[in-house]
């Protein structure tokens, strides 16, 4: 299925109007035809394409224009499926064409008003994952002229992108992080289209775009083979005593020395790997910025992983480009230069680090931005590398940590002199970091409280776009369901897709038209067109993680209510149980070494129940389809055997099926983001047979079971209750599937392993699984 979520509905004057501008105005389909025939020519060649190509299931398309058949619909959408690239599929449909566009849930219209088929089989997706419009654009049928067209509500590919101006400038920030008494500059570049029109601007903050210190990174990675250890009950867990130094003296501003129409320097190609969805608007009009920030290569300051001072850098240069701040042409001359291409209206783009920038930024409230669209964005660091008091990796990168990443992208190390002159207080800096994220505590206090934006949430002014893959276990969806649940009350308008893959970008989905629609959402942000941006494009959009390219609109995400599992003998059940069960922490040192080489082994071999150092329990065997949505909530009465313990838990879904792969397939078709500019891959996400899937995941520090902030006593042999919720999700469950809980506690890719001698026991009498679930036929 191909789902458009990005069309909007105009009246007729309004599409002859716009069929005017493309040039598709006549209503002669043969005229019509061999206009959209891009790449062929001449009147000869056309001809050849036509012969190739069938109006019937018996007859071709030159025949039938030469004997002057009347037009229908199933001529018409056979014609049409072909031009989208959609054969195959109208091949299995027996060259039916109806059947074929509602099989992939195109639009389908009476051919008795041409002029309106035709206009909405312009905005129809091809087989090549563009609307038609924009294939015929990437296939020269435009003039790059760069002047800004717009049909049904979106910006065209009509900006030359052979002929972009690439320019950098020196933002000077409002801090100081390196202490030499002047304010830190940033280097900041910017691509842009060759035309005198004011231009929106995308702006991507990405310390990673200056390149990296994979070396320096590799060095750092912290040893996670250690043990456990006894938190001191009586230590503050809110001191403030983690606080950074201030600078000794007020740091100056510089001087102006004069101002230039030109940037001094410029560049041939980007420092790092641009963000597709950025280059697809480079040919629709808009300015694309790029900026690392302080700590970076060709810029001043100390690299601080979601410190407020490198959000605050990030803040400045979105005040540059609204025309409220400094910027000079290079490091020295203080000559300073304005952005007089920018319209001032600012959205902040990308995933990751680059999306955690972008929503840190929106916590600001800056004046400008009008926009953000985060991908995989991280709100709070602390539950980024911690979790309820324990040290807790990233999916994939056991050992890292906030210093690790700051060294990654301290990228100044790459100029010789500009290292040299830094060594020494980079070296300073970092064991200030080490101390400060405190590895062996793991808990929450002032550190972590500076570097989590949902405190600073209420001033987010801007609409909000977020992206997230319930499968993302690197940016766990915790990260975005606690700023989806913070937003919930404030009048923005906020949008959030769910997706079914890890840690990626979902622009190229042959499935679903994310760059389309967030054309049309840019156009009321950052043009200022009233498109209904707000009202056509829906709240909640989820992908189906039973069926491939299902895409489907919610109202919300979050189940107020929870239904109550009992944890019994192996089971989940309705009914309260009673008795205890065990299970120890420890395994042989070649079979612990084996794993923490071959994390993803051990998870398999954990759910499939390989292991002894867990409990699994498991539901009946549903009859009717069910979804968990929101947080599963995980009460525990457990004791540990020494005073120290941590529990981990996993939910999963087990029954032989096919399930969707958390990485999506490369579909051997480029998208062409202009004309001749910048391919991407098509991907989809395809199925697999598989006999489980995990569902969520959590870790608590059994002295930390009231809170992160604070530290509880442990007794050897103590019962105490734990209730913590496991990473949100919005996942479905078939019929003839069983939900699984595993209780464990050292997790081989995420916690610290220690490999102790630990047994732990479970009273289950006091111990149940409250999962937000909703059935066909009511709750569970």
């Amino acid at each position: 299925m191909i789902n458009q979520y990005g069309r909007i509905a105009v009246d007729s004057a309004t599409e002859l109007q716009e069929l005017r501008a493309v040039g598709f105005n006549s209503e002669d389909f043969e005229t019509l035809l061999r206009r959209a025939l891009t790449n062929y020519k001449t009147y000869e060649a056309q001809n050849d394409w036509l012969r190739e190509h069938l109006a019937t299931d018996e007859q071709n398309i030159f025949l039938f224009l030469e004997t002057k058949q009347p037009l229908t619909q199933a001529v018409f959408y056979c014609i049409a499926a072909q031009l989208l690239g959609f054969t195959e599929a109208l091949a299995g449909n027996g060259y039916n064409g109806v059947a074929t566009f509602r099989q992939l849930g195109l639009p389908i219209v009476t051919v008795n008003n041409l002029r309106h088929a035709w206009y909405e089989l312009l905005n129809s997706h091809t087989n090549n994952g563009l609307l038609f419009i924009d294939e015929l654009a990437s296939q020269g049928y435009f003039e790059s002229n760069n002047h800004r067209l717009l049909f049904n509500g979106k910006s065209l590919p009509t900006y030359n992108t052979n002929d972009l101006i690439r320019e950098s400038v020196w933002v000077e920030t409002s801090v100081d992080t390196d202490n030499d008494g002047r304010f830190d500059l940033v280097q900041v570049d910017i691509i842009r289209p060759n035309t005198n029109e004011k231009l929106p601007v995308l702006f991507t903050a990405s310390p990673y775009y200056q390149g990296l210190n994979e070396r320096g990174n590799d060095a750092k990675v912290h040893d996670v083979n250690v043990p456990l250890t006894r938190k001191d009950t009586h230590q503050s867990a809110l001191s403030n005593l983690n606080q950074m130094e201030e600078t000794v003296a007020k740091p100056l501003a510089r001087q102006i020395n004069g101002y230039a129409e030109e940037a001094s320097v410029i560049f041939t190609q980007e420092s790092g790997e641009p963000v597709d969805l950025n280059q697809y608007f480079l040919s629709r009009g808009y300015a694309v910025v790029y900026a690392a920030g302080i700590g970076t290569r060709h810029s001043d300051g100390m690299q601080d992983t979601g410190s407020p001072e490198q959000v605050e850098s990030m803040k400045n240069v979105v005040e540059w480009l609204a025309g409220n701040r400094v910027a000079f042409t290079d490091r020295t001359s203080n000559i300073a230069i304005v952005a007089n291409w920018s319209n001032h209206n600012i959205a902040m783009t990308g995933r990751s680090y680059l999306g955690t920038l972008a929503t840190a930024v929106a916590t600001t409230g800056v004046s400008g931005l009008k926009t953000v669209i985060s991908e995989a964005a991280i709100s709070n660091w602390y539950q980024y590398y911690r979790d309820n008091g324990l040290v807790v990796a990233p999916g994939g990168f056991p050992g890292e940590d906030m210093d690790v990443l700051a060294e990654l992208v301290y990228s100044r190390i790459k100029d010789p002199a500009d290292w040299l002159k830094t060594k020494n207080q980079w070296d300073d800096f970092q064991a200030n970091t080490e101390k400060f994220t405190d590895r062996v505590n793991g808990n929450y206090d002032y550190y972590w409280d500076t570097r989590n934006y949902l405190n600073q949430v209420k001033n987010i002014k801007v609409d909000m776009i977020m992206v997230h893959g319930l499968n993302d276990w690197n940016v766990k969806p915790r990260q975005v369901y606690q700023l989806w649940s913070a937003l919930r009350d404030l009048p923005n308008v906020k949008k959030i897709y769910l997706h079914q893959g890890q840690h990626i970008y979902i622009n190229n989905n042959r499935s679903l038209d994310f760059s389309d629609q967030m054309n049309l959402w840019l156009t009321e942000k950052l043009l200022d067109k009233d498109v209904k941006a707000n009202e056509i494009l829906p709240t909640v959009i989820w992908q189906d993680n039973t069926t491939e390219d299902a895409w489907h609109v919610l109202d919300e995400w979050g189940a107020s209510k929870k239904g109550k599992y009992y944890i019994g003998n192996n089971v989940l059940t309705t009914n309260q149980n009673s008795g205890e069960l065990n299970f120890k922490d420890w395994l042989p040192e070649n079979q612990f070494a084996y794993y923490c080489e071959h994390f993803d082994k051990w998870r398999d071999d954990t759910i499939t129940g390989k292991l002894s150092t867990n409990q699994i329990f498991k539901s009946e065997t549903y009859t009717s389809e069910r979804t968990v949505d929101g947080e599963i909530l995980l009460n525990l009465r457990v004791k540990s055997s020494q005073n120290i313990g941590l529990i981990s838990a996993m939910v999963v879904d087990y029954g032989n099926d096919t399930y969707l792969k958390e990485t999506p397939t490369n579909q051997g078709v480029v998208i062409d983001r202009g004309v001749n500019f910048s391919p991407t891959d098509l991907v989809s996400f395809e199925s697999e047979k598989s006999a489980y899937k995990m569902i969520t995941i959590g870790h608590i520090n059994l002295q930390n079971r009231t809170s992160p902030r604070q530290n509880d006593d442990l007794w050897p042999n103590q019962y105490v209750d734990l209730h913590f919720e496991l990473q949100p999700t919005y996942y479905k469950m078939r019929p003839g599937h069983q939900l699984g809980l595993i209780i464990y506690a050292t997790d081989f890719e995420m916690t610290i392993r220690g490999n102790q001698s630990i047994a732990y026991t479970i009273d289950l009498s006091k111990s149940s699984l409250d999962v937000p679930f909703t059935c066909k036929k009511g709750r569970l």
